[in-house]
């Protein structure tokens, strides 16, 4: 029996690249806009170039962002570098002694000559500790660092306000991004989980959705962390913080949150949209540290200067 000749593969044709997932998005919005504008939700106009959906460019531009020198515990902007109290105030409380995992950001100065550093016991040692406000050396807060990325004003309230009660959920993708670009290089590293500040289920249920959550889903997606909304509770309904003054705040939020016991010796970074007195987060945090936590930060969109 004669042997049959091998069969030949025939010439593998050549694949069609597919649109980049990239690309693709862009021709869809772009032909979507042709026929039906898209409009900034805060200044209405269509969003043309350099816009951040949502939000069109020059209100994405407009933001009044927050950059160093700041506060590295509070993250308060600071007119210039103050000698801090301790080098201990620059570290989770869980690590206090050593500076590892603590991102210190550049501070600028009036050039070489004109640069205020703070002064350093030992200048072999390393570089001078962090940055610390009067207030936080007197009194620090319950957390172990804060940062926000904008100041609550112009185009970042409306996005706010429109957001949690506008009912604009796609405005936390850019708020979301907003405060990862300015916040998230001067994070202390090892974070276990992104935890957002519950809501009061009433006013959940009310608004449909907790902006402190949606806010955290893209944060955390961005740093490459977990979301672990139930490492935080609210134990009961308090009244809107909005609605009361500083000293209010302070007794309308306390006791009204409880932490899982999986927080223990973990860092946790808490998510809010506003910062004002702290007393919400400050709050949380202590929640945290009584089931155990390590260190805790916490990041937000903006903060009432």
């Amino acid at each position: 029996m004669s042997r049959l000749p091998p069969l030949e593969h025939p010439p593998s044709r050549p694949r069609l690249t597919p649109l980049s997932l990239a690309v693709f998005p862009r021709l869809a919005i772009a032909a979507f806009d042709l026929v039906f504008p898209a409009l900034c939700p805060v200044c209405g106009n269509e969003l043309g170039p350099r816009r951040r959906d949502p939000l069109c460019g020059p209100c994405w531009d407009a933001i009044d962002r927050i950059a160093p020198p700041f506060c590295d515990r509070c993250g308060a902007p600071m007119p210039m570098r103050e000698p801090p109290e301790s080098r201990e105030l620059g570290a989770c409380r869980s690590h206090r002694g050593s500076s590892a995992g603590v991102a210190r950001a550049t501070l600028p100065g009036r050039g070489s000559e004109g640069a205020v550093e703070a002064p350093s016991d030992d200048p072999e040692e390393g570089p001078p500790p962090p940055a610390v406000c009067s207030t936080c050396a007197a009194n620090g807060p319950a957390y172990d660092y804060a940062r926000s990325a904008a100041v609550y004003g112009g185009v970042t309230r409306e996005a706010l306000h429109r957001l949690k009660f506008g009912g604009r959920r796609a405005l936390a993708r850019p708020l979301a991004d907003l405060t990862v670009e300015q916040c998230g290089a001067t994070l202390r590293g090892g974070i276990a989980a992104v935890v957002p500040v519950p809501l009061a289920r009433d006013r959940e249920w009310e608004r449909g959705f907790n902006q402190a959550a949606l806010l955290a889903e893209r944060i955390a997606r961005r740093l490459e962390v977990p979301v672990r909304a139930a490492w935080l509770a609210r134990e009961r309904a308090t009244k809107p913080q909005s609605d009361l003054h500083a000293a209010e705040r302070l007794a309308n939020v306390r006791g009204a949150f409880r932490a899982a016991p999986a927080v223990a010796d973990r860092h946790v970074l808490l998510v809010d949209d506003v910062l004002t007195t702290g007393a919400t987060l400050a709050e949380c945090a202590r929640a945290l540290r009584a089931a155990g936590a390590g260190c805790i930060g916490a990041v937000t969109v903006a903060r009432v200067r």
